[in-house]
């Protein structure tokens, strides 16, 4: 038997193989990693990406909203003129809304303009609905 001091012969080989195949098993790995995140991360990108054009496609029907109350609650507006301008607004900016809808309504105290559509898809199956509704008093000249 021989002291634990000194080496035994054809130590340092066996490791080196020892780890040569712990190695071996662990090859591949990465490439497998990156196959699994690499469309996760992607999936991650493209829902920002759309939610930020669905905030988008709401501020453009909120200011279409917000433009045609202003045209409708006049003194001598009409819901014809309301409708005008928001037609006129979302000509302008409406490239991120999709399909909009507009309804004018006045009575004799109040106008409310509702603009509806959809945000424009870059995820397929995704379809995000866009709302944007203002009421204001209608205004009358009272003299005096």
């Amino acid at each position: 038997m021989q002291p634990a001091s000194t080496p035994q012969p054809g130590a340092p080989g066996r490791q080196r193989r020892r780890r040569a195949r712990a190695g071996w098993a662990q090859r591949g790995a990465g490439a497998a990693e990156i196959v699994i995140v690499t469309p996760l991360l992607l999936l991650l990108i493209l829902a920002v990406i759309q939610f930020a054009l669905a905030e988008q496609a709401e501020h453009v029907a909120q200011a279409a909203a917000t433009q045609a109350l202003a045209a409708a609650r006049v003194q001598d507006g009409s819901t014809t003129a309301g409708q005008a301008q928001a037609d006129v607004v979302l000509a302008q900016l409406g490239g991120s809304l999709g399909s909009p809808s507009v309804t004018v309504t006045r009575t004799a105290t109040q106008a409310t303009v509702t603009v509806s559509g959809t945000a424009a898809t870059l995820i397929p199956g995704v379809r995000l609905h866009v709302h944007a509704t203002v009421t204001g008093p209608v205004e009358e000249w009272v003299p005096g």
